[in-house]
């Protein structure tokens, strides 16, 4: 584990930018950025040449930088990818001192009791030695997602998120666990508050020199998640928009002290193809200012 990484994601101040779009959310991420899906067809190596272009032109932007923004989620393409000549997580880290983060669930199963838990991820054990090894990466994402109030679900899920959580754990890396809840559940706060006892049962049960980080959906009652951002072994809390408005995330986000923005589209909105890099970076710099305040509240 490279300690000034894990110094930077304990202690500085900012944000992590999601850029982790994967195979099933890919064209809807293009098309916001102004490129249709008839642009490449059925062609998915054509798809993921310009989603990793994209991914090149936020990363390289004046604006993008360590001055507000943390870490930086990828894609394993995009970590397979290089930008400028350099490994894309070598790049962030050593021009532009952002911490390199891989996601690594395969998507989600079909819903059951009210849940939806992570697909199996082939060769895990192998992936998190490449990561660490050869790619130099800090930590992982992993994400489930939860649809409503059900204590068998949501425990199942939280379950799942630890057991991953210690396979990458065991590789020397540090996790990000994800069990997003649905900001349309119908009893969100119910479902929160189990969300809540499940972690903390799992938080309190890991050694004490374990470190992890979470990534949840911003919280129904502001500072709910306040135990988990002071506890010792949780690096950082982050709150993903989760279909808010980057607008309405940023209020909500303001008034959870301690919890920072991990976003991807709410970071960005409002950015086309067609852009001059000129206008291309005013609206990200825009963008970044707005998450990094919201981050530091």
């Amino acid at each position: 584990m490279n300690t000034q990484q894990l110094d930077r994601m304990h202690s500085a101040p900012g944000f992590i930018a999601a850029l982790d779009q994967s195979g099933g959310s890919t064209p809807k991420a293009l098309r916001a950025y102004g490129i249709e899906e008839d642009a490449y067809g059925d062609d998915k190596d054509k798809m993921f040449d310009l989603v990793h272009e994209m991914r090149t032109r936020i990363i390289t932007s004046p604006s993008f930088t360590a001055a507000h923004i943390l870490a930086g989620i990828l894609f394993e393409q995009t970590m397979d990818r290089e930008i400028e000549g350099v490994p894309t997580a070598d790049y962030l880290w050593e021009r532009k001192g952002i911490v390199p983060i891989l996601k690594i669930d395969k998507g989600l199963e079909d819903a059951a009791d009210h849940v939806r838990v992570m697909k199996p991820i082939p060769g895990l054990d192998e992936t998190l030695a490449r990561a660490r090894d050869e790619k130099h990466i800090f930590g992982t994402k992993a994400r489930s997602v939860i649809l409503d109030a059900d204590e068998a679900g949501i425990a199942r899920n939280v379950d799942q998120q630890f057991e991953i959580g210690d396979h990458v754990r065991a590789a020397g890396l540090v996790p990000i666990l994800e069990p997003e809840v649905d900001i349309h559940a119908p009893n969100k706060q119910q479902a929160e508050d189990i969300l809540h006892s499940r972690l903390r049962r799992n938080i309190d049960a890991l050694p004490d020199d374990a470190r992890i980080m979470l990534k949840l959906t911003p919280p129904t009652t502001d500072d709910f998640y306040a135990d988990f951002i002071a506890d010792p072994k949780v690096v950082r809390v982050a709150a993903l928009s989760g279909g808010y408005s980057r607008h309405d995330a940023d209020e909500i986000l303001m008034r959870n002290h301690g919890l920072i923005a991990s976003f991807s589209r709410a970071l960005s909105e409002g950015l086309s193809v067609d852009q001059s890099d000129e206008d291309f970076d005013a609206t990200l710099a825009s963008s970044i200012a707005e998450i990094y305040q919201a981050s530091i509240s």
